[in-house]
């Protein structure tokens, strides 16, 4: 592979931001080498985070799916767009009341950040990703934000891809909203700043030491020209190699897949996938 960066800055890179679906593992299978990345990254002694931008399940749900693909984490191992947001609004608007049209997990992740949800008088509204969408909730949505309520979408993929497939994500939602109301929202999720914004002040570490590393183009790639972090693309899910002789989005590395990275934290070139 080509790379836009010396190795050097990659192996000066003390926390791997990982993306899930493409990049880890697709759908229940894990993806060719991903295990031996992670164990790379703890024998070298550099930090991992799953970053996703789905805010449909919480940290907990991720990290018990990884568990049982073989991979011994924590929950905090994992950083959604949804914990994202509420560290965005708890240092903005702290205990703030929410309307917020998302998942059980979702609203769970704002109840424990000590926010109160209120369908009927809100200050803030949340949009997330929804699969438990109902037309009244879109309904109650476009009146708030209307009413001029601050309105927040946690992240904007069109998109979720599943095993098979892709189901409709939290920006078709967006444009629905849009279409309504003539409003957009403030997003926080990749490919945006704020959700390494939000990541620094849970883990401290500084932007200069961070790499992403994800599948999508215009979300993990894109973040780290939005964030001025590393950028890493893994030709493992969406993008091909073709796609990206086209793109004016354009990585720091590029590797077939997450293999590649660990190649080079232990000093050896790339080895081709099979």
């Amino acid at each position: 592979m080509t790379h836009a960066r010396p190795l050097a800055d990659l192996r000066a890179v003390r926390l791997f931001l990982l993306d899930m679906d493409g990049t880890f593992y697709l759908g229940d299978r894990l993806l060719e080498r991903s295990l031996e990345c992670i164990e790379t990254f703890r024998a070298t002694g550099r930090e991992f985070l799953f970053l996703t931008n789905n805010s449909s399940k919480n940290k907990r749900i991720y990290a018990e799916k990884i568990r049982k693909m073989g991979l011994e984490i924590g929950d905090d191992a994992v950083f959604s767009s949804g914990e994202a947001t509420a560290i965005y609004l708890s240092d903005r608007h702290p205990g703030a009341r929410l309307y917020v049209v998302g998942t059980p997990a979702l609203e769970e992740e704002f109840t424990a950040a000590g926010f109160v949800l209120d369908d009927r008088d809100p200050e803030i509204v949340v949009l997330g990703f929804d699969t438990t969408l109902t037309y009244d909730k879109i309904w109650k949505l476009c009146d708030f934000v209307r009413a001029g309520k601050p309105y927040i979408a946690t992240h904007p993929d069109f998109n979720c891809p599943i095993e098979g497939g892709w189901m409709p994500d939290v920006g078709g939602m967006i444009a629905m909203v849009e279409a309504c109301t003539g409003q957009r929202p403030t997003v926080i999720g990749k490919p945006n700043a704020a959700i390494i914004e939000a990541l620094e002040k849970r883990t401290r570490i500084a932007r200069s030491e961070i790499a992403m590393v994800g599948d999508r183009l215009y979300t993990d790639i894109a973040l780290g020209a939005n964030a001025g972090i590393l950028s890493v693309l893994v030709l493992s899910g969406e993008t091909t190699a073709e796609d990206l002789t086209t793109s004016e989005i354009r990585p720091d590395f590029v590797f077939s897949n997450l293999g590649g990275i660990a190649d080079v934290l232990n000093g050896s070139a790339e080895r081709p996938s099979h």
